[in-house]
């Protein structure tokens, strides 16, 4: 079946709302199966048409994780790409309940990051721990983001195409001037490829596998446990969550409050009532 026209203009709108790359082509895929189920162009599917196949979907054994992001191609169709709002408006956007992060120890991470063999993304993953960046954030940093006087790093179009700054120690600073000095990458970026295009996020995965690994802490560790690692040592550190939140470039502050939950000193803190039974 050729790719319809709708299609075309549902990916394109994807990019132009800076959607990541994964889940544009998560919800284009989605949309695609919409299509193949309707047999003819997703613009002139009824409402009772999207009904039907929301079922078919819920019949299926998907979590409601899967299950949501096929509800939010829908919704994103049909409310903004096609304008036809009413056919999606009574689908509700199934709550998955998140498991709590798992955290690094600072142990762990220091063992983690002697697990590289290159250079490189030892010092990629090192500046994703210091700073909370997102990999994707990371992997787009120019030279002109490092701001030495105010002692910052510039995030353009992070998550939802906003910027932010994040904090540059001078031990970060040292470390990265270290780096470039060492590995020279092609202009403009500040982690580059062998083509002089943006450090590949796939290999730099590979390689924090392999690290992980190598380091012998007994865990899988993917690079969002390294951003959850930076938020829990500074709360664990007396930062305040509020600075927290604004450096992750969190909406909400209820994104950040889960990390009050398995920060150790957090829990630690609070007093037994226990203490105060007298004898």
């Amino acid at each position: 079946m050729a790719v319809s026209v709708s299609l075309c203009r549902f990916a394109g709108d994807l990019e132009m709302a800076n959607r990541a790359h994964k889940t544009i082509q998560q919800y284009v895929a989605s949309a695609r199966r919409f299509e193949e189920f309707l047999g003819h162009d997703l613009g002139e599917a009824s409402q009772e048409s999207v009904r039907r196949w929301v079922d078919v979907l819920r019949q299926q054994a998907i979590g409601p994780s899967r299950l949501g992001l096929h509800y939010a191609a829908l919704k994103f169709l049909y409310g903004r790409t096609l304008g036809q709002p009413d056919k999606v408006a009574w689908i509700t956007l199934p709550h998955a309940k998140a498991p709590l992060p798992s955290i690094l120890i600072k142990a762990e991470i220091a063992r983690l990051l002697d697990g590289f063999t290159s250079a490189k993304y030892r010092m990629f993953f090192t500046l994703i721990y210091a700073t909370g960046l997102r990999i994707r954030e990371a992997s787009l940093l120019e030279t002109r983001d490092i701001d030495v006087m105010q002692k910052v790093i510039h995030v353009r179009n992070g998550k939802g195409g906003k910027d932010r700054m994040v904090p540059m120690d001078t031990k970060l600073y040292g470390l990265l001037r270290a780096y470039y000095k060492h590995a020279q990458p092609a202009r403009p970026w500040l982690f580059a490829s062998m083509a002089g295009k943006p450090i590949c996020l796939e290999t730099a995965r590979r390689a924090l596998l392999c690290a992980s690994a190598a380091s012998g802490i007994g865990k899988v560790v993917n690079p969002h446990m390294l951003r959850h690692a930076f938020a829990t040592h500074l709360l664990e550190a007396g930062t305040d969550l509020r600075k927290i939140q604004v450096v992750l470039g969190h909406g909400s502050i209820k994104s950040t409050q889960i990390y009050t939950q398995v920060a150790p000193s957090q829990i630690a803190a609070v007093r037994s009532p226990l203490e105060d039974l007298p004898g």
